[in-house]
């Protein structure tokens, strides 16, 4: 059983995906504090061949609030000032009118709830590309809530039955594979193989590491679906 967990994140870059394509079982945490500044929430696009960071709006952001306990301030204004933008960046893209209905109905979901409103365009996204990986959430599965850190994550896969952890490697600092061996467990990161994820922008020049709605714009399934494969698993 491969596990792969991480906060939830919005539309978020490429290895992401590579991640819950790799597990078997993907968890959503979010019984630990919101990260200001991070990813959660935002990520960028390409607007007129530059990078543009966009933002979907949380209600009273706090670091001292649990993930699972905050909520957006995504009002039907602010939904519709974001598609626009969507649509201005990319109405020109080929698989534009595909995909943007997909990025509407996420959008315009009426939930209120961080983690949920994260969860929805997650599922959505992974019914577009077949991906069949099981969706789960921290905050519902029985662990000693005393926990942190890497003791929490090896709780959670114990919990689930995993014999495999995958981590993106960013993670490397923070997990040790003696520490997973001790639990019958393999560690690894997914490292994507960057420089295999190139396609055709509206610019000439190539921009990577952006929001998958470039991704989902600009390439077919069967393109994406090869993206997901393009990393390495490495101790």
């Amino acid at each position: 059983m491969k596990i792969g967990i991480m906060q939830p994140y919005f539309m978020p870059y490429i290895g992401y995906w590579q991640l819950i394509n790799a597990v078997d079982k993907f968890v959503i945490l979010d019984d630990v504090n919101y990260i200001m500044r991070g990813y959660i929430n935002r990520n960028s696009i390409l607007l007129n061949g530059k990078p543009y960071r966009f933002t979907i709006p949380i209600e009273k952001a706090s670091q001292n609030k649990r993930i699972m306990e905050t909520k957006l301030n995504f009002t039907s204004e602010a939904k519709q000032n974001f598609l626009l933008t969507i649509a201005g960046a990319y109405k020109k893209a080929p698989y534009y009118e595909s995909v943007m209905p997909l990025i509407e109905d996420i959008v315009n979901n009426p939930e209120s709830d961080l983690t949920a409103f994260i969860r929805y365009s997650l599922e959505k996204i992974m019914q577009y590309l077949n991906i069949q990986t099981e969706i789960l959430l921290s905050s519902g599965i029985e662990k000693d809530p005393g926990l942190k850190g890497e003791e929490r994550i090896i709780e959670i896969c114990k919990r689930l039955g995993a014999d495999t952890y995958i981590n993106p490697c960013g993670g490397r600092k923070l997990y040790h594979a003696d520490a997973f061996e001790k639990e019958h467990m393999q560690l690894f990161f997914l490292d994507t193989q960057s420089d295999c994820i190139v396609y055709k922008q509206a610019q000439q020049d190539f921009v990577g590491n952006l929001s998958v709605i470039d991704i989902l714009m600009c390439n077919g399934i069967k393109e994406i679906q090869s993206f997901l494969e393009r990393y390495e698993l490495n101790a």
